[in-house]
């Protein structure tokens, strides 16, 4: 706000200078503009001392000459002056400039130009500097984690749907976690649990074990019983295991799609808006094949958000040289394949590519979390679709299967 209030003074200060630069040049130009008759009368006197006539078309200042001999040489309801021109006193009126009249003009225009300038940025300060003020702590205090946080309504039309984007926002987060912290809390639960039905089958394990390495069964069929009762108890082990991994490998991201219809330009045109200018900077050829228009049954902010993904994925792992988005339609299904040169992953890694956390081998300096095709796969299954990837001559080829509406 401080840098918006010194930016205003120095716009208004500039702009009473440069009127007053003007003001000055306007009455500089009025004055040698009005001095001009005194210059065509004493032209007039020349001619008429040298000829003894003279020419008022030669002076268009001057609107009439009057001799001495006419009586009244001094009444006149007009400018004049008087000259002497071969020893005759004669009156010369003239007409005055409308200077004055230009200089009230200009300051006239000068000053409704300022009114609108100051009314300009009084509407700037009151519309959207002050408003972005009230707003300007929000985004600290929701990274900090203060879901809380007062967030101003605003009803001007420039931060009406910040604002409420912003709510939004923080309503999602705060619903993100809570479910969080719940499936935190059973997960917590169940590993509490698990690990406490481990420990029946544990002991019974120790305790046969125990008799058996002391020798305490002389009878062969109660060591076969205490064999088998230590089998059985490590199934039970093992199925507790199972349970545990199961658990710790369930889906930690929970996703929402909403299911609908969206042209494929509408995906692709977006894609195109935000990578094209991107490659070209860095020189990466972007090639967008030719594709009939269709209508897709999807999410289309959730497909976007797997193009993104992939486009992503070929910005990183591929070699900068050329990265391809190709089309097919198979079976009511549109096919959308993202292409790269460069690719270095083994044919042997792409059955995991799309685990959570899995990154390739080819992921060595290059950041990432390795969430970005498992996110892919999980959508595109909740939109009914599909996403498959191959390698083929050194370029990563990966596809998403959309169905038409």
């Amino acid at each position: 706000m401080k840098a918006f209030r010194r930016l205003c003074m120095v716009v208004i200060t500039a702009f009473l200078l440069l009127t007053g630069v003007f003001n000055l040049f306007l009455v500089g130009v009025k004055e040698r503009n009005e001095s001009i008759y005194r210059v065509e009368a004493k032209r007039l006197a020349d001619e008429i001392a040298e000829t003894g006539a003279f020419d008022l078309e030669k002076y268009p200042h001057i609107t009439g000459v009057s001799g001495d001999d006419d009586g009244g040489l001094y009444i006149s309801e007009e400018h004049y002056l008087i000259i002497e021109a071969g020893g005759t006193l004669y009156r010369v009126e003239y007409i005055v400039g409308n200077g004055q009249h230009s200089v009230a003009a200009m300051n006239g225009v000068l000053g409704a130009l300022f009114v609108l300038i100051v009314g300009l940025l009084y509407y700037i300060w009151g519309h959207i500097i002050v408003p972005f003020g009230r707003l300007t702590d929000v985004p600290k205090e929701l990274a900090r984690g203060n879901l809380a946080v007062p967030i101003p309504e605003e009803k001007s039309r420039f931060f009406g749907k910040f604002t409420w984007g912003v709510n939004l926002l923080r309503e999602s987060i705060e619903n993100s976690r809570k479910k969080e912290i719940a499936m935190l809390r059973d997960k917590k639960l169940l590993l509490l649990s698990l690990s406490h039905d481990i420990k029946t089958p544990l002991s019974a394990i120790k305790l046969n074990a125990e008799a058996l390495a002391r020798g305490l069964y002389k009878d062969g069929e109660k060591r076969r019983a205490a064999a088998e009762s230590i089998n059985t108890r490590a199934d039970e082990i093992e199925r507790f295991v199972s349970e545990i991994t199961k658990a710790a490998g369930e889906d930690f991201m929970s996703f929402e799609v909403t299911q609908g219809e969206a042209f494929l330009s509408d995906i692709i045109t977006r894609i195109n808006a935000r990578y094209t200018p991107q490659l070209a900077m860095s020189g990466t050829e972007f090639v967008i094949q030719n594709y009939d228009d269709c209508i897709l049954s999807c999410d289309p902010g959730r497909l976007a958000e797997c193009l993104q993904n992939l486009m992503e994925n070929a910005i990183k792992y591929g070699d900068g040289r050329r990265i391809e988005i190709s089309f097919d339609k198979v079976d009511g299904c549109k096919l959308i394949t993202v292409s790269n040169t460069g690719c270095t992953l083994e044919v042997k890694e792409l059955p995991q590519i799309f685990e959570s956390f899995h990154r390739g081998n080819n992921a060595d300096g290059v950041q990432g979390s390795g969430l970005g095709l498992f996110i892919c796969r999980r959508l595109m299954g909740l939109m009914n679709g599909e996403v498959y990837a191959d390698i083929r001559d050194e370029c990563f080829y990966i596809t998403l299967v959309v169905k038409m509406a």
